[in-house]
């Protein structure tokens, strides 16, 4: 089972980098909190970044309400700026939740080159992610087994292998957290980037956050108005929406990528969307042999493949290549698509982003939705889109089901007042966090705090992602404080 998640689509393909450090200098803040930053160490296969990248470990309170208590240690890394005028540091989350920023900070230097001549460049892996204590709920042989699990389940007998795997995967996490699994919400990590900002000496926090790293920045702000410098949201995920708003956005943002993708192809979206509801029918009845030994492309496995190459432009020939191969009985293109998003490499090993987005998502909505009251839902899911309307609807009642904590919140607060003005950044195409969430995001930070810019683009985010115009009104904003008129549209 897998939820799509929010997250920018390089980091999803990025190669996990634990944090380590020798002897360092010390950052120190004037409480006393420090990072001891030395050199970044291999992981695995995965060589070291460059010498301008540092790693380090910064203690915080495992429970916040508790701060005198015990600790977690959180990894950081940083590349210091290139310039002399230095504003301070900016810190990045790239989404998720789950997303290692220790791994992609290193990647995405190059796109933030510009803003590295006055900047730091700063992430981390937040609390129950990669180095700073992941979470890992199942063995990497669990987790393939588990890929046989009919995700739209059908019949009494899916339904209950379903929820049993859904149960099973969270008594493992409750397994292999212990403790951390109640301290990993979305507001203990936003207090996480409070005691980074003393800890690295800035009077004021400046941020990039992307995709689910919005919904962190739009809480850092609640929690914090007054410490917000220069915050910059882009992909942005609604706040105002619950359990089910999520997955409907979701569903809309995908199928509007799929019907762009299919116009780009010279075909009708309706009809190929049909088309492709078919394949994925055949495929619940019987799956597609591939190259991988012992391995078949499931119906579950090929929606997760056509979903990867959706996050971007770029992905789709690719697409196009896998789907010709399915209809002609292999399935080996989409199934190696699946695996990029699953993060399995090729001797058999599986990445653990989504374990910790389960656990953040999870402990953070307390919504917990019934099967019958799921079942309700569908007509709706699949009228919204007959590809991934099913999946996403089931998916409300299955991704936390029998969650061993109980969730927080139906919806994050963000509500800013008194705050530096934020930019918040949507793009139209947006398949994960569509674009109608970057007004509401601004709407709910509150007026004079959240200004929108838009990109009539595609893919996942739009920093970076071609436009000299998108680019240059960030830069002024981050670089020069220049907040551009709210409604600024890009095209």
């Amino acid at each position: 089972m897998t939820r799509f998640a929010r997250w920018t689509a390089l980091a999803a393909c990025a190669a996990l980098l634990a944090a380590g450090c020798g002897g360092g200098s010390d950052d120190r803040d004037r409480g006393g909190t420090a990072i001891d930053w030395g050199r970044c160490e291999a992981s695995g296969d995965t060589p070291a970044p460059g010498d301008e990248w540092q790693c380090g470990t910064l203690r915080v309170p495992l429970d916040w309400s508790e701060p005198d208590g015990g600790t977690i240690g959180l990894a950081l890394i940083r590349a210091k700026a290139t310039g002399d005028e230095r504003l301070g540091s900016l810190l990045f989350n790239f989404g998720g939740p789950g997303g290692s920023g220790v791994s992609m900070m290193p990647s995405y230097a190059t796109t933030a080159s510009k803003l590295r001549e006055r900047y730091d460049l700063v992430s981390w892996d937040p609390r129950g992610v990669a180095a700073s204590e992941g979470i890992r709920c199942r063995d990497d042989e669990e987790i393939q087994a588990a890929e046989s699990v009919d995700s739209t389940p059908d019949t009494p007998a899916e339904k209950r292998a379903y929820f049993a795997d859904a149960a099973d995967f969270g008594e493992g996490c409750r397994e292999s957290a212990g403790k951390l699994l109640a301290h990993v919400s979305t507001t203990d990590t936003a207090r996480d980037m409070d005691r980074i900002r003393q800890a690295l000496g800035d009077d004021r926090l400046h941020y990039f956050g992307i995709s689910y790293g919005t919904e962190l920045g739009g809480v850092y702000a609640h929690l914090f108005p007054e410490r917000v410098g220069r915050l910059t949201l882009d992909a942005v995920v609604d706040p105002s929406a619950d359990t089910v708003g999520h997955a409907e956005n979701q569903t809309r943002g995908f199928q509007r990528a799929l019907d762009n993708y299919l116009e780009s192809t010279g075909r009708d979206p309706e009809q190929g969307s049909r088309e492709i509801a078919e394949l994925l029918d055949r495929l619940d009845a019987e799956p597609l042999p591939t190259s991988s030994k012992g391995r078949e492309l499931t119906q579950s496995l090929a929606l997760i493949g056509i979903v990867l190459p959706l996050y971007g432009k770029d992905g789709w020939p690719v697409l196009t290549s896998a789907l010709e191969a399915a209809e002609e009985g292999d399935g080996s293109e989409l199934l190696a698509l699946a695996d990029g998003y699953n993060e399995r490499d090729a001797s058999g090993k599986y990445g653990t982003t989504t374990h910790s987005q389960r656990a953040i998502s999870c402990l953070d909505d307390k919504q917990r939705l019934t099967a019958d009251r799921t079942e309700e839902l569908l007509p709706e899911f699949e009228r919204i889109s007959p590809v991934f309307g099913s999946f996403l609807g089931w998916d409300t009642a299955g991704w936390c089901h029998e969650w061993p904590v109980p969730g927080r919140h139906d919806t994050p607060e963000v509500s800013a007042p008194g705050a530096a003005p934020v930019l918040v950044v949507g793009n139209t195409g947006d398949p994960a966090t569509p674009y109608e969430g970057a007004r509401r995001m601004a709407d709910e930070l509150g007026e004079g705090v959240g200004t929108v810019l838009t990109w009539e683009g595609e893919g996942h985010g739009a920093y970076g992602s071609g436009s000299d115009c998108v680019d240059s009104t960030v830069d002024a904003y981050l670089l020069d404080g220049e907040v551009p008129k709210d409604g600024k549209v890009c095209s």
